[in-house]
């Protein structure tokens, strides 16, 4: 998205283009939250009981930060996919916004895999990273009945 978002400066999308780009905005209103609510309503409430507190504030920051982005990258990509074009002034802010999510995920994934993941391994027992997985199961679940 952020390839096409440089590219194109806010000018009409080729049929494919806009497609990918409904594709990309489609996926992330719908992973994006689910993501934040599978760490912050299960993995990390689990993690602070255990006393498991290093870099959840953190990644609770970069889902704030991302939230933000997101909804203005969806506001504009959606309204570019309507009126076929973005001000100049529109796509600049969408190319340094994905600019921005491309960082903050870089980082956020970073944390995950290096810290948070390894020590939720180390804190939590079989029962309750089975919880977890249960209750991101769910979540998504949920979301394919409401379709």
């Amino acid at each position: 998205m952020l390839k096409l978002a440089a590219s194109r400066q806010g000018g009409p999308l080729e049929a494919d283009e806009a497609a990918s780009l409904r594709g990309a905005l489609d996926y992330f209103r719908d992973a994006a939250p689910k993501h934040t609510a599978d760490e912050e309503d299960s993995l990390f409430p689990r993690m602070r009981a255990a006393g498991a507190l290093s870099g959840l504030d953190g990644l609770e920051a970069d889902h704030q930060v991302a939230g933000a982005a997101h909804r203005e990258v969806d506001a504009l990509g959606r309204k570019w996919l309507e009126l076929s074009e973005l001000s100049g002034m529109e796509a600049q802010r969408m190319t340094e916004l994905l600019g921005k999510l491309a960082e903050t995920y870089s980082n956020h994934i970073a944390m995950e895999d290096n810290e948070i993941f390894p020590a939720a391994a180390r804190a939590l027992n079989s029962e309750q990273l089975a919880e977890v997985g249960e209750e991101m199961k769910a979540r998504r679940i949920r979301t394919e009945t409401e379709r």
